[in-house]
């Protein structure tokens, strides 16, 4: 599979990603570990988990299942912010992320996290403090390359200005909720990653399912998928405009022999910022069929006629 290197200066990924999200939440042990087995099998490097996956259990999975096959992979994974019930005082932030840092190690069984995300920023604490605590991780081997998520253009301009201004480490990528459903952050967002030279890492790209083709207008949701048991999923989602696009995207697809779940992932892979698509996955030939997806290598005519 292609490999593509997360920004300026950080480890190369593959173009497909595996989001470990299900594992301890929907997937227990033996699942996770077949879902993990066909990622490895079919050329995919890159593992995006968070402590919150499951209280934990996502990463303890992880470091369960790899053991000696710890070096093959990019293990990346997030912090989460202090608790929004908890006042700030200084050096909060920087607690928490130490914390953190300790915790997901332990659980992931390594000695290194190779991409460290804040998962969210933090409402109160400044950036200047949760960048110095970083810097500090990566200074003792604790965390290879430090990256954004869920944040503003201004918030990605100040991280730089704040960690060039005091030499510590940059963001080298940042997490993003990107799909053809979902294109706000083409407006502001991709461009600011653009100049600070951050490798862009969309996650959700499938519209959480709505761009797999199962579900249609007028038709009820599949009894036991995702929008049949989480009706406030659905209701994020799930309207008439987007249903109408989705037929839209569908008879795209097809015109070239194509599924409308191809597109979704091929059309992310071809946009020059993208360095690594996250996919989940609950059963192996999810994860295949994710791969096979990004093999569609869209030619600009194919991108300009996108409906």
């Amino acid at each position: 599979m292609e490999k593509r290197r997360l920004g300026a200066e950080g480890p190369e990924l593959s173009v497909i990603g595996l989001g470990c999200n299900n594992f301890g939440m929907k997937l227990e042990l033996e699942d996770s570990r077949a879902v993990l087995e066909a990622a490895l099998e079919n050329g995919i490097t890159h593992l995006d988990t968070a402590e919150m996956y499951g209280g934990g259990r996502s990463e303890e999975i992880i470091g369960e299942c790899l053991g000696s096959r710890r070096d093959d992979v990019v293990i990346a994974t997030k912090f989460t912010p202090r608790p929004q019930d908890e006042p700030y005082t200084p050096g909060a932030l920087a607690k928490r992320i130490r914390e953190a840092c300790e915790g997901s190690l332990r659980r992931l069984r390594t000695d290194r996290i190779d991409v460290y995300y804040q998962h969210y920023p933090d409402a109160e604490g400044p950036q200047e403090e949760a960048l110095v605590a970083l810097d500090e991780l990566v200074r003792a081997g604790k965390v290879l390359h430090v990256a954004s998520s869920n944040v503003s253009a201004e918030q990605i301009d100040q991280a730089q200005e704040i960690a060039d201004q005091g030499s510590l480490s940059r963001f080298i990528g940042t997490q993003i909720e990107w799909s053809l459903l979902n294109r706000d952050v083409e407006a502001e967002i991709v461009p600011a990653a653009r100049r600070n030279d951050l490798g862009v890492v969309p996650y959700f790209p499938l519209a959480s399912g709505l761009l797999t083709g199962k579900y249609r207008k007028g038709e009820a949701f599949p009894e036991g998928s995702r929008f049949d048991k989480l009706k406030p999923l659905a209701d994020r989602v799930v309207s008439d405009e987007n249903f109408d696009q989705v037929e839209r995207l569908t008879a795209f697809a097809e015109e070239r022999g194509h599924t409308i779940l191809e597109l979704a992932v091929a059309w992310l892979v071809a946009q020059e910022p993208v360095t690594s698509v996250i996919t989940g996955a609950t059963r192996p030939e999810q994860v295949r069929a994710n791969v096979a997806a990004a093999q569609w290598q869209m030619t600009a005519e194919d991108l300009a006629a996108i409906p």
